[in-house]
């Protein structure tokens, strides 16, 4: 699934939307996930999945607590979760997703801070695991327009590598994750 369609629909409450079908994909994916999974190597740099996954699972809830202005420790190692990824990460996002919709229009663009964390880790395990599904174009288009208006390379720190040189021909996924420094073919 190829785009290089440009994000033309900037209105906050399609930043909401997007956000919702951001996280419902990143649930699927998370479906695809089984235990002898936790082990392969991820494109995020000394992640295994059993580690992208956790982080997954603490994303909702440290977003949800961000956006309700609370301190968030970004480098807290989140706890390994067992099993149950999926259920229990559509119950954190429904939590999130619903904080959106209460969220004002002057204030909802502002998700597609979070549509980008998605997108970026969604890619990376769908790549971990082999997920042979669709990933939503529309989703990598708005993180990707997020990230690139937004994070200069003095702000990449630690968690994000320096930006690579996408292929020419490569979807709106293969670009994100070349801007957010990953290894793409």
């Amino acid at each position: 699934m190829t785009s290089s369609t440009p994000v033309t629909d900037t209105t906050p409450h399609r930043a909401v939307v997007v956000l919702s079908r951001a996280l419902d994909q990143a649930g699927d994916v998370l479906e695809a996930v089984h235990p002898d999974d936790l082990g392969r190597p991820t494109p995020c740099e000394d992640w295994d999945v059993a580690h992208l996954v956790a982080h997954l699972l603490a994303d909702p809830v440290n977003m949800l607590a961000m956006g309700r202005g609370e301190d968030v420790d970004w480098s807290a190692e989140p706890p390994l979760v067992e099993e149950g990824w999926a259920q229990e990460f559509r119950n954190r996002a429904d939590d999130l997703i619903h904080h959106w919709h209460q969220v004002d229009d002057e204030h909802a663009g502002a998700a597609d801070f979070n549509t980008a964390e998605f997108a970026t880790h969604t890619w990376d395990l769908a790549r971990a695991v082999g997920y042979e599904g669709d990933l939503d174009p529309e989703v990598a288009e708005r993180g990707l327009a997020f990230m690139t208006a937004t994070m200069k390379p003095e702000m990449r720190g630690e968690a994000f590598a320096p930006e690579r040189e996408a292929p020419a021909d490569a979807d709106p996924y293969a670009r994100l994750a070349a801007f957010a420094g990953r290894e793409v073919s």
